[in-house]
């Protein structure tokens, strides 16, 4: 993608002059192969997943936003909704919640978003569980994030 000179000095205006930042870099990670029979063997493989893909996260947005002179107000990590590595997982989800959330800490981001539910089609056993366990998992947690989707157009 080339860009003109008209856009590179727009741009500059808005950094030097209008003081832009970016609000947000997010890190999109799949936690889906993490899944396992037990809640403590989910949490302790999505752990080392985002350690693995997300140690030098921030390290890195802060060096590029040095570079170029703008600021990064928040890093950020989307996992895949929880309550879809929890489904028939032994154990209570909030030590997932936990688990990523001190994972979350150790590699500095700002917020974890994912520990949400797609219930638009209905809920199971596990998911009806996994929602209960939403306000306790927020209220122990500091940096994880929630939603539950209960309707899409297409569903109704």
């Amino acid at each position: 993608m080339e860009y003109t000179q008209a856009e590179i000095l727009q741009t500059v205006a808005m950094t030097e002059m209008e003081h832009l930042d970016v609000r947000t870099v997010t890190l999109g990670l799949s936690l889906r192969d993490c899944a396992s029979e037990t809640i403590a063997r989910t949490a302790e493989r999505a752990v080392e997943k985002i350690h693995r893909y997300a140690d030098r996260l921030v390290e890195t947005v802060d060096a590029i936003g040095d570079e170029f002179g703008i600021r990064v107000a928040n890093k950020r990590i989307a996992i895949t909704p929880a309550s879809m590595i929890t489904e028939s997982a032994a154990g209570n989800p909030v030590d997932l919640a936990r688990a990523i959330d001190e994972a979350a800490s150790a590699v500095g981001v700002d917020f974890v978003g994912g520990y949400s539910a797609l219930v638009h089609k209905g809920a199971t056993d596990s998911e009806r569980e996994f929602l209960d366990s939403i306000p306790e998992a927020l209220s122990v947690t500091k940096r994880l994030c929630s939603s539950v989707n209960v309707a899409t157009t297409s569903s109704g």
